[in-house]
Parts: C-alpha cells; sequence; structure tokens
C-alpha cells in the first residue's frame, strides 16, 4: 500500500509540473489537421483552463495527506492505481500533443477511463480530501476527451458531420458521460467542472446552436449534481 501511496504522490508532482516543459500549450493548432479550422466550436473559451492550477494543487495534497494519513487506508488504496495509470499517462501528454493529435485524443480518453475508474473506487470518508479532488479532475478530464474528439473528427473530415455537428455529438457524449457518472458515484467538485467547462463553451461562442445546447447541459448537469448529492447524504 505504501509503495502505491508513494508512487501516486510522485505522478501527482510530476504531472504538476509537466507544464513546465511545454511553453504555450493553448489547444490543438490548427495547422496539425488536413482540415484547418481556426476556431473549432466545440472548444472552451481560454480562461476555463485555469483550473488546472487548482487540480494540480489539490491532487498533490490529496496524495500527500494519502501518503502520512491514509497509506494503510484499503478505500483509498483502492483508488490508486487507476490514479496512476491516469497521472502516469497525464505526464507526457502535453508533449505528445504538441506532435500529435490523434495520439494526445487516445492518450487523454486512457487518463479519463482510469480516473473514472478511481472516482467510483472512493469511500465515503474523506470526501473532501479524497473524492473532491478525484471529481474535479475527473469531471475535467470527461468535459477535455469530449473536446478532443469534437476537435480531432472534423479536422481530419471525417463524417457525417461539421465542427459545429461534431461540437453539438462531442458534447452529447460528454454530458452521457457526466449523467451516468453522477449516478454511479455522486461527486459534487465533478459536476462542477464539467459545468464550468461547459459555461465555458458557452462564453466562447454565445447565443449559437452550440452556446445554447452548452448551456442546457450545464443546467442539467447542476441540477442532476444537487439532487444527486443531496440524496447521497440524506
Amino acid at each position: 500500500m505504501f509503495i502505491r501511496a508513494a508512487l501516486t504522490l510522485l505522478l501527482a508532482l510530476t504531472f504538476a509540473a509537466s507544464p513546465l516543459f511545454v511553453e504555450g500549450f493553448a489547444g490543438f493548432d490548427p495547422a496539425q489537421f488536413p482540415v484547418r479550422i481556426d476556431n473549432p466550436p466545440v472548444q472552451p473559451a481560454g480562461y476555463a483552463f485555469a483550473i488546472w492550477g487548482l487540480i494540480y494543487l489539490w491532487l498533490i495534497a490529496m496524495a500527500t495527506f494519502g501518503i502520512w494519513a491514509r497509506s494503510d487506508h484499503s478505500g483509498w488504496d483502492a483508488t490508486r492505481l487507476p490514479l496512476i495509470v491516469s497521472l502516469g499517462t497525464g505526464t507526457p501528454w502535453l508533449a505528445v500533443a504538441v506532435l500529435s493529435p490523434v495520439w494526445a485524443t487516445i492518450l487523454i480518453w486512457v487518463m479519463l477511463v482510469s480516473a473514472l475508474i478511481a472516482l467510483v473506487r472512493t469511500p465515503q470518508d474523506d470526501l473532501w480530501m479524497l473524492r473532491a479532488p478525484i471529481g474535479l479532475y475527473a469531471g475535467w478530464l470527461t468535459a477535455a476527451s469530449c473536446v478532443s474528439l469534437g476537435i480531432s473528427l472534423p479536422g481530419f473530415g471525417i463524417g457525417p458531420f461539421d465542427a459545429e455537428g461534431w461540437a453539438i455529438a462531442a458534447l452529447s457524449l460528454g454530458l452521457v458521460i457526466t449523467v451516468a457518472m453522477l449516478i454511479a458515484r455522486p461527486s459534487l467538485m465533478y459536476g462542477v467542472a464539467v459545468t464550468w467547462a461547459l459555461v465555458a463553451v458557452l462564453m466562447r461562442n454565445g447565443a449559437t446552436t452550440v452556446g445554447l445546447f452548452a448551456i442546457g447541459a450545464a443546467v442539467t448537469v447542476t441540477a442532476l449534481t444537487l439532487w444527486r448529492v443531496r440524496s447521497s447524504r440524506s
């Protein structure tokens, strides 16, 4: 158990340090795709990516507390292997993303699936030191993974949709995953992260089809999150 706890902390630190080695990454470069789309409608407004700072700090705090006070806790330990997979995959992700959107998309889905497994395994105790940071991380990955698809598919000219159609499809997929996760394991911060991303899509698009779909999805996620969290505590 201690080795897994130590490895989780180590990878949380390397994951948080990874932006220091890849300067100025602000999403996929349109020039990386055969079909150039300068402003993909599925991409959130730039301010939304500031959430990574909170995610990094909270994951480090979680892992530090885990090795100090919960190294032999079976509930905490159940989350560590999938977290090790997710953080280990996430550490080189930025370096991969500047080279290959295809591999970056594959890797971010590996990160997402393993993070969701970790979230499902979180116990009821230590909600703010375990479930909350994992939920925030997994929620943002849910949005980011679907955004990656919504950019890459039209960027490679894959039908049957255009960029707007793929944006709606990607947001719909994200909504389905979010609803399933909130039913399986209520997490306030998971819902907060997804809602944060959806509002940022609205802010980027305004009152367009994609923007209106995003705000409708945000309202749905907010309502479901509050209901599931409240019902899980009663």
